[in-house]
């Protein structure tokens, strides 16, 4: 019997604070780059890991993710963003929001394959964040062609069933359930995180249209009339205004900048690991639907074969014929033969891959502190806003009625 290894190489020993540590890759537009209508956008991509800059098109990223597919067919392979807007009215907001969202995800992509184990080692990833011609996509299809899908390539391909436990399936099945639990969960927090940062940015807008108001009443120069009380301080009252528009300025400031780093911070994070989940999901259903489906057709076709042999043997036709069926079935259980080893290298990524997603799961504490840090930063930069405010209202209100801003609302 093979003797099982000191480390099993299903293990893949790996920390989400060791996987942060591979790259961190920043992907900011080129604007003087950027043509009408989303054309001809490009991005600027740097490599904390190689300590390098390089000029991507989104077309780049497609052709690595298409290439990744082959590579990896039994990896993680994250989505990428549409290339076009959905068709409707296009405006230049509507354009410049989908143009920041697109960058965002691409942002997403090419971190989760950059810091993934066997990504970020391939040729064909550091390809991509190096090379600095102008025909990368050629370089990339060659990197690839030269090497292969992964199958192909790893030691252990077809060791694979040695490694996996015995009730593999069983593992699979409660592991997918789990993390299908876990997708939809983080989907319902980023939405509700969404609404929080919507709020905040909200809460920016009417704040500056408050101090706004408070600038225009304290700016209008029209005189008393002469109906008024004789005891009114409108006068002194309308001038005390005007002085207090530059806080509400800057409570509007400080709303934004919680309002932009609950996107940045809280919602983006959830988006990288939202993203790193559905990669997770899409490769379930590739397991199905690719291997494991080819496997049992490959097993009916020979199902089929054996019969047609039976019944040629029963009722003799020409050797020629039952010659070409035997090659056939030779032919054809070879072919059994390393569809099955695939199905188990299949299956021996997917227990690295889960392991891959657990891993990750700590990514909820530091999406859970972001949210707690932002809060407190925010409420404490407001709440210092609004403390300046008080001396200015007790000033105002004592100076009009003598009602100070904590005293109780006369009945």
């Amino acid at each position: 019997m093979h003797a099982a290894p000191e480390e099993s190489p299903l293990v893949v020993a790996q920390s989400l604070a060791q996987l942060l540590e591979r790259d961190t890759v920043q992907v900011e537009l080129i604007p003087e780059k950027k043509g009408l209508f989303l054309k001809h956008v490009e991005y600027q991509i740097t490599s904390q890991r190689f300590k390098i800059s390089v000029y991507r098109r989104y077309s780049d990223f497609d052709v690595l993710h298409e290439l990744l597919l082959l590579r990896f067919a039994y990896r993680m392979v994250p989505a990428l963003p549409p290339k076009r807007m959905l068709k409707g009215v296009l405006t230049s907001t509507s354009e410049r929001e989908f143009i920041e969202g697109r960058r965002r995800a691409l942002h997403r992509f090419i971190n989760l394959v950059a810091r993934h184990p066997f990504f970020s080692e391939d040729e064909l990833v550091k390809t991509f964040l190096t090379f600095n011609g102008s025909d990368v996509q050629n370089k990339m299809r060659e990197a690839c062609k030269k090497t292969g899908d992964e199958f192909m390539t790893n030691r252990t391909a077809t060791l694979a069933k040695e490694y996996l436990p015995a009730d593999v399936q069983g593992q699979f099945a409660s592991s997918r359930e789990l993390i299908r639990n876990i997708l939809c969960s983080f989907h319902k927090l980023r939405d509700r995180v969404e609404r929080v940062a919507e709020r905040s940015k909200e809460n920016s807008t009417d704040l500056l249209m408050f101090g706004k108001e408070l600038s225009v009443m304290g700016s209008d120069t029209s005189p008393v009339p002469p109906l008024a009380s004789a005891h009114s301080t409108w006068g002194a009252l309308r001038n005390s205004l005007k002085g207090l528009s530059g806080e509400f300025v800057q409570l509007a400031d400080k709303a934004s900048q919680q309002g932009r780093r609950e996107e940045d911070e809280v919602v983006e994070k959830l988006n990288l690991f939202l993203d790193l989940l559905q990669s997770y999901k899409d490769l379930c259903e590739r397991h199905e639907k690719g291997v494991l489906h080819d496997h049992q057709r490959a097993l009916q076709k020979y199902s089929v074969m054996k019969r047609q042999m039976m019944s040629a043997t029963v009722q003799p036709k020409e050797q020629v014929s039952v010659e070409q069926l035997e090659s056939r079935i030779i032919q054809q259980e070879n072919a059994i033969q390393t569809m099955e080893l695939r199905n188990y290298f299949s299956l021996f990524c997917l227990h690295q891959e889960t392991q891959l997603v657990f891993a990750y799961l700590e990514i909820a504490s530091h999406i859970l502190g972001a949210l707690v840090s932002s809060q407190i930063q925010g409420h404490r930069e407001m709440g210092e806003v609004w403390l300046n405010l008080q001396p200015k209202m007790s000033s105002l209100f004592g100076g009009s009625n003598g009602i100070s801003p904590a005293s109780p609302t006369p009945k």
